[in-house]
C-alpha cells in the first residue's frame, strides 16, 4: 500500500500537464475545440465506405493512393488525403479511434493547424523515406526492397504517431513518449516492413522539430537573460528626451 502514492505522484508528474491542458481547452471552447478532429474522423468514415464500392474504389485510389513508384509530384498531390484513406487489410475502427483519441487530444492541445502541420510532416516524412529507403536497396543501412515501391502507403498510422509524440514531448510526458518510440521500434524488430519503418522515419522528423523547438525557446532565453529585453548587450533601454515649445513634453523609448 505504501507504494501507491508514490505511483500517484509518478502519474501526476507524467500525465497531469496534459490532462490539464485538456481539461482547458474543452473547458474553455467545448466542442469546437475538437472540430478538426470531428472532421477528420467524419472524412476517414466516408472514405472507407467510399473505397468499398464498386464505383468508389477506383477515385479514392486516384486521389489519395500513394506509392514509392509513383512520380514524386503526384505522390504529393495526394499525401493530404492518403492520411484520411484506411487500409484495406485493417479493420477502419481502428483508424478511427486513433484519430479520435490523438488527434483530439493533440487539437486541444496544439491547436487544429498545428496539429495539422505536424501530421502532414509525419506522414509526409514516412513517404519520402520510402522513396529513400528503395533507392537505398535492400543491402544498404535503412534500405527497401524494390517490390516495395508498389505498396499501397495510406492510413492515419504515422500522423498519429507523429502526434503523440510531439504532444509527449510539448506537455513533458517523457516515459510515455518514450513508450510510444519503443513499441514502434519494437513494431520493426518483430514485423520489419514499409509500414513499421514509415511510422520510425514519422518520429525521426518530429523529433527533429522538437529539438528545434527546444534550441530556440533557449536561445530566447538566453537573449532574455542577458539584455532584458531580448538585446544581448545588458544595457537598460536607451531614453530619450524630446522638449516641444509650451508646458507639452514626449517621452519616447527606443
Amino acid at each position: 500500500m505504501s507504494r501507491l502514492p508514490a505511483v500517484r505522484r509518478a502519474a501526476v508528474r507524467e500525465w497531469g500537464p496534459l490532462v490539464a491542458a485538456v481539461r482547458r481547452g474543452l473547458a474553455g471552447r467545448g466542442v469546437r475545440a475538437l472540430a478538426l478532429t470531428t472532421g477528420a474522423v467524419a472524412l476517414t468514415a466516408t472514405v472507407q465506405l467510399t473505397q468499398n464500392q464498386a464505383w468508389g474504389y477506383r477515385p479514392v485510389q486516384n486521389l489519395g493512393a500513394v506509392r514509392a513508384e509513383d512520380p514524386l509530384w503526384l505522390a504529393l498531390l495526394r499525401t493530404p488525403l492518403s492520411l484520411f484513406v484506411p487500409a484495406l487489410d485493417l479493420p477502419v475502427w481502428g483508424a478511427l479511434a486513433q484519430i479520435l483519441l490523438v488527434f483530439g487530444v493533440a487539437e486541444v492541445c496544439l491547436g487544429r493547424w498545428r496539429t495539422l502541420a505536424v501530421a502532414y510532416l509525419a506522414t509526409l516524412a514516412g513517404t519520402l523515406y520510402a522513396r529513400i529507403g528503395i533507392a537505398l536497396g535492400p543491402e544498404g543501412f535503412l534500405g527497401l526492397p524494390a517490390s516495395d515501391a508498389q505498396v499501397v502507403d495510406t492510413g492515419p498510422s504515422a500522423a498519429v504517431v507523429g502526434l503523440a509524440v510531439y504532444v509527449c514531448h510539448q506537455r513533458r510526458a517523457r516515459f510515455t513518449g518514450a513508450l510510444v518510440v519503443l513499441a514502434m521500434v519494437v513494431e520493426v524488430l518483430v514485423k520489419d516492413n514499409l509500414a513499421g519503418r514509415e511510422h520510425l522515419a514519422a518520429i525521426a522528423a518530429v523529433l527533429v522539430v522538437c529539438r528545434v523547438r527546444e534550441w530556440r525557446g533557449r536561445r530566447r532565453v538566453q537573449d532574455l537573460g542577458a539584455g532584458g529585453d531580448g538585446t544581448r548587450s545588458g544595457a537598460p533601454p536607451m531614453r530619450s528626451w524630446n522638449f516641444r515649445r509650451g508646458p507639452a513634453q514626449r517621452t519616447s523609448w527606443w
